[in-house]
Protein backbone atom coordinates (compact mmCIF):
# COMPACT_ATOMS: atom_id res chain seq x y z
CA UNK A 1 0.00 0.00 0.00
CA UNK A 2 1.25 3.27 -1.10
CA UNK A 3 2.54 5.35 2.08
CA UNK A 4 0.93 2.73 3.82
CA UNK A 5 2.98 3.94 7.22
CA UNK A 6 1.77 7.47 7.24
CA UNK A 7 -1.64 7.37 6.73
CA UNK A 8 -4.09 5.76 9.26
CA UNK A 9 -5.89 2.84 8.63
CA UNK A 10 -9.56 3.58 9.93
CA UNK A 11 -11.37 0.78 11.78
CA UNK A 12 -14.83 1.19 12.47
CA UNK A 13 -16.99 -1.33 14.80
CA UNK A 14 -20.09 -1.73 14.03
CA UNK A 15 -23.17 -3.14 16.40
CA UNK A 16 -23.32 -6.55 14.72
CA UNK A 17 -22.14 -9.63 16.48
CA UNK A 18 -18.33 -9.96 15.75
CA UNK A 19 -16.63 -6.92 17.86
CA UNK A 20 -13.43 -9.59 18.37
CA UNK A 21 -12.68 -8.86 14.34
CA UNK A 22 -12.16 -5.26 14.93
CA UNK A 23 -10.58 -5.52 17.93
CA UNK A 24 -8.10 -8.19 16.46
CA UNK A 25 -7.76 -6.20 13.53
CA UNK A 26 -6.70 -3.23 15.88
CA UNK A 27 -4.19 -5.51 17.46
CA UNK A 28 -2.49 -6.70 14.03
CA UNK A 29 -2.30 -3.81 12.64
CA UNK A 30 -0.44 -2.54 15.25
CA UNK A 31 1.60 -5.27 15.74
CA UNK A 32 2.61 -4.48 11.79
CA UNK A 33 3.68 -0.39 12.68
CA UNK A 34 0.49 0.78 10.79
CA UNK A 35 -0.79 3.87 12.58
CA UNK A 36 -4.68 3.13 13.60
CA UNK A 37 -7.52 5.11 14.49
CA UNK A 38 -10.95 3.73 15.25
CA UNK A 39 -15.11 5.05 15.27
CA UNK A 40 -17.07 2.82 17.75
CA UNK A 41 -20.59 3.18 16.70
CA UNK A 42 -23.32 3.30 19.68
CA UNK A 43 -24.54 -0.50 19.12
CA UNK A 44 -21.34 -1.69 18.95
CA UNK A 45 -20.36 -0.72 22.49
CA UNK A 46 -22.78 -2.78 24.04
CA UNK A 47 -21.88 -5.45 21.66
CA UNK A 48 -18.23 -5.46 22.93
CA UNK A 49 -18.79 -5.71 26.32
CA UNK A 50 -21.80 -8.59 25.51
CA UNK A 51 -19.20 -10.23 23.76
CA UNK A 52 -15.40 -9.65 24.53
CA UNK A 53 -13.69 -9.02 28.06
CA UNK A 54 -13.21 -5.53 26.78
CA UNK A 55 -15.27 -2.26 27.14
CA UNK A 56 -15.55 0.46 24.48
CA UNK A 57 -13.10 2.50 25.88
CA UNK A 58 -10.49 -0.21 26.04
CA UNK A 59 -10.82 -0.90 22.84
CA UNK A 60 -10.64 2.90 22.00
CA UNK A 61 -6.94 2.71 23.44
CA UNK A 62 -6.31 -0.20 21.07
CA UNK A 63 -5.65 2.85 18.59
CA UNK A 64 -3.45 5.36 17.61
CA UNK A 65 -6.57 8.24 17.45
CA UNK A 66 -10.17 7.33 18.63
CA UNK A 67 -13.22 9.19 17.54
CA UNK A 68 -16.75 9.89 18.87
CA UNK A 69 -19.41 8.11 16.30
CA UNK A 70 -21.44 11.49 16.59
CA UNK A 71 -18.86 13.61 15.78
CA UNK A 72 -19.51 14.37 12.44
CA UNK A 73 -16.77 17.19 12.43
CA UNK A 74 -13.75 14.71 12.85
CA UNK A 75 -11.19 14.75 10.46
CA UNK A 76 -12.57 11.55 8.61
CA UNK A 77 -15.46 13.14 7.95
CA UNK A 78 -13.54 15.09 5.39
CA UNK A 79 -11.93 14.06 1.84
CA UNK A 80 -8.84 15.88 2.79
CA UNK A 81 -8.21 13.95 5.49
CA UNK A 82 -5.82 11.16 4.09
CA UNK A 83 -6.35 7.56 5.49
CA UNK A 84 -4.93 4.40 3.78
CA UNK A 85 -8.23 2.49 3.99
CA UNK A 86 -11.08 1.80 5.96
CA UNK A 87 -12.71 -1.99 7.47
CA UNK A 88 -16.04 -2.27 8.83
CA UNK A 89 -15.60 -5.02 11.11
CA UNK A 90 -18.06 -6.06 11.72
CA UNK A 91 -20.44 -4.32 9.26
CA UNK A 92 -23.97 -4.45 10.62
CA UNK A 93 -26.63 -4.48 8.46
CA UNK A 94 -28.24 -0.99 9.44
CA UNK A 95 -24.13 0.49 8.61
CA UNK A 96 -24.24 -1.38 5.17
CA UNK A 97 -27.48 -0.04 4.38
CA UNK A 98 -26.45 3.33 5.41
CA UNK A 99 -23.09 3.24 3.61
CA UNK A 100 -25.13 2.08 0.49
CA UNK A 101 -27.39 4.74 0.43
CA UNK A 102 -25.05 6.83 1.41
CA UNK A 103 -27.00 7.86 4.46
CA UNK A 104 -23.79 9.83 6.18
CA UNK A 105 -25.79 9.85 9.94
CA UNK A 106 -22.74 9.80 11.88
CA UNK A 107 -19.07 9.61 11.89
CA UNK A 108 -18.69 6.00 10.82
CA UNK A 109 -21.04 5.92 8.25
CA UNK A 110 -19.90 9.36 6.96
CA UNK A 111 -16.41 8.26 6.78
CA UNK A 112 -17.08 5.36 5.02
CA UNK A 113 -19.07 7.42 2.63
CA UNK A 114 -16.06 9.79 2.34
CA UNK A 115 -13.56 6.38 1.29
CA UNK A 116 -15.96 5.85 -1.68
CA UNK A 117 -16.18 8.81 -3.14
CA UNK A 118 -12.65 9.76 -3.10
CA UNK A 119 -12.02 6.20 -4.26
CA UNK A 120 -9.94 4.84 -1.53
CA UNK A 121 -10.16 1.32 -0.33
CA UNK A 122 -13.22 0.52 2.17
CA UNK A 123 -13.33 -3.26 3.38
CA UNK A 124 -16.91 -4.47 4.71
CA UNK A 125 -17.34 -7.56 7.19
CA UNK A 126 -20.45 -7.91 6.75
CA UNK A 127 -22.15 -10.03 9.62
CA UNK A 128 -25.33 -11.76 8.89
CA UNK A 129 -27.07 -15.12 8.46
CA UNK A 130 -28.92 -16.11 6.69
CA UNK A 131 -29.35 -13.34 4.23
CA UNK A 132 -32.12 -12.30 2.53
CA UNK A 133 -32.61 -10.37 -1.12
CA UNK A 134 -32.56 -6.83 0.69
CA UNK A 135 -29.21 -7.85 2.25
CA UNK A 136 -27.42 -9.44 -0.75
CA UNK A 137 -29.09 -6.15 -2.67
CA UNK A 138 -26.93 -3.49 -0.27
CA UNK A 139 -23.89 -5.90 -0.59
CA UNK A 140 -24.05 -5.44 -4.25
CA UNK A 141 -24.59 -1.82 -4.19
CA UNK A 142 -21.66 -1.01 -2.12
CA UNK A 143 -19.72 -3.49 -4.17
CA UNK A 144 -21.04 -0.86 -6.91
CA UNK A 145 -19.73 2.05 -5.38
CA UNK A 146 -16.36 0.27 -4.71
CA UNK A 147 -16.59 -1.56 -1.25
CA UNK A 148 -14.58 -5.01 -1.18
CA UNK A 149 -17.11 -7.21 0.76
CA UNK A 150 -16.00 -9.27 2.43
CA UNK A 151 -18.52 -11.70 5.01
CA UNK A 152 -15.70 -12.93 7.72
CA UNK A 153 -16.23 -16.66 6.39
CA UNK A 154 -13.83 -18.64 7.90
CA UNK A 155 -11.55 -21.06 5.63
CA UNK A 156 -10.09 -24.14 6.87
CA UNK A 157 -7.31 -25.40 4.88
CA UNK A 158 -4.79 -23.53 7.63
CA UNK A 159 -6.70 -26.74 10.20
CA UNK A 160 -7.54 -23.98 13.02
CA UNK A 161 -7.93 -25.43 16.28
CA UNK A 162 -9.41 -22.65 17.95
CA UNK A 163 -11.83 -19.71 17.74
CA UNK A 164 -8.84 -17.31 17.74
CA UNK A 165 -7.58 -18.96 14.89
CA UNK A 166 -10.31 -18.46 12.59
CA UNK A 167 -10.42 -14.84 13.84
CA UNK A 168 -7.01 -14.43 12.84
CA UNK A 169 -7.40 -15.81 9.35
CA UNK A 170 -9.58 -13.12 8.10
CA UNK A 171 -8.01 -10.37 9.66
CA UNK A 172 -4.72 -11.75 7.50
CA UNK A 173 -7.52 -11.99 4.87
CA UNK A 174 -8.36 -8.02 5.65
CA UNK A 175 -4.34 -6.95 5.61
CA UNK A 176 -3.91 -9.05 2.06
CA UNK A 177 -6.83 -6.70 0.94
CA UNK A 178 -4.91 -3.82 2.11
CA UNK A 179 -1.83 -5.26 0.61
CA UNK A 180 0.27 -4.91 4.36
CA UNK A 181 2.05 -7.95 4.41
CA UNK A 182 2.08 -10.36 7.42
CA UNK A 183 2.49 -14.01 8.56
CA UNK A 184 -0.93 -14.46 10.63
CA UNK A 185 -1.60 -17.85 9.09
CA UNK A 186 -0.44 -20.19 6.65
CA UNK A 187 -1.10 -19.30 2.96
CA UNK A 188 -2.07 -22.45 0.88
CA UNK A 189 0.82 -24.04 -1.00
CA UNK A 190 -0.83 -26.55 -2.53
CA UNK A 191 -1.90 -30.56 -1.28
CA UNK A 192 1.26 -32.20 0.76
CA UNK A 193 2.63 -34.65 -1.23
Amino acid sequence: MENFGQKPVLVGIAGASGAVYGIELLRALRAHGAPTAVVISHAARRTIELETKYDAADVAKMADQAYDVDDVAAPPASGSHRLAGMVVAPCSMRSLSAIAHSQADNLLTRAADVQLKERRPLVLLVRETPLHAGHLELMLRCARLGAVIMPPVPAFYHAPRTAADIVAQTVGRVLDVLGLEHDMTPRWRGPAS
